[in-house]
């Protein structure tokens, strides 16, 4: 059987051409041909069935056959800000397997006891676009630039607003009980701190501007394990059924 293959086009039902990296791929490492089916997504709920049209050393244009509407499978947006690691691989790990879960956004924090004060996202970008293609994602995750905590707090967000830390004087409920028992579909926020958590100041601040106090469960976490953790539960508690099968949807014809 052949295998499927999947390429990441942001406006792949009017581009008619694969991105250069992409094409790069698709010439040079699997050496598709005009006549070759491919399945492109679009990152916002969409899979396209495609036919090369024509392949060289540098260009490969496409035409769509077929529309793919794909069904979305949790409910709500599950947004996780983080203060990033100073090693950059335990993010770019964290980034890949939340992807892989499904979510729909992230943010870097910048925090009084961070350990990396700067962070370019571009390879963040990378790694959650290949994630995506690997893991069969209708949607691709929005991954943002850091800001300092206070400027991220002071952005007004929908929905349920979340920041776990570890300081035992100030109470904290349990997150995956607290979304278990909403019974709602709102959009979840979850802040995780750094290696050496909030400041208690910045925790205080937080839950002034609307967050709820929460922990991630009994076990001390590293920061990308509990960035993950978070990922992880707000994706169960908003997890849509799974169809019956032979029920999913039909694509249109192009």
């Amino acid at each position: 059987m052949k295998e499927t293959r999947y390429f990441f086009v942001p406006d792949a039902s009017t581009a008619g051409e694969l991105p250069a990296d992409e094409a790069a791929h698709a010439t040079r490492v699997l050496r598709l041909q005009s006549g070759d089916e491919l399945f492109l997504m679009d990152g916002v709920g969409n899979f396209y069935r495609a036919e090369v049209t024509l392949a060289s050393a540098k260009r490969c244009l496409y035409a769509v056959r077929e529309v793919l509407p794909q069904r979305r499978m949790w409910r709500g947006h599950i947004h996780l800000a983080i203060a990033p690691t100073k090693m950059m691989d335990r993010m770019e790990w964290m980034a890949e397997k939340a992807t892989e879960v499904g979510f729909d956004e992230l943010s870097f924090l910048l925090c009084r006891f961070s350990e990396r004060k700067a962070l370019r996202a571009d390879r963040i970008k990378k790694i959650v676009v290949s994630a995506v293609k690997q893991s069969r994602k209708a949607w691709k995750p929005q991954v943002n630039d850091m800001c300092t905590f206070r400027q991220f707090i002071e952005q007004p967000r929908a929905g349920r607003k979340y920041i776990a830390h570890c300081y035992d004087e100030i109470p904290r409920d349990d997150l995956f009980a607290c979304l278990m028992s909403e019974g709602s579909d709102d959009d979840v926020t979850v802040l995780v701190g750094p290696e050496g958590d909030f400041s208690i100041d910045e925790v205080r601040m937080a839950i002034d501007a609307g967050y709820e106090s929460i922990s991630l469960g009994s076990s001390r976490l590293r920061t990308e394990t509990a960035g993950l953790a978070a990922v992880m539960m707000a994706h169960l508690a908003r997890r849509e059924a799974p169809l019956p099968p032979g029920g999913g949807s039909k694509g249109e014809k192009g």
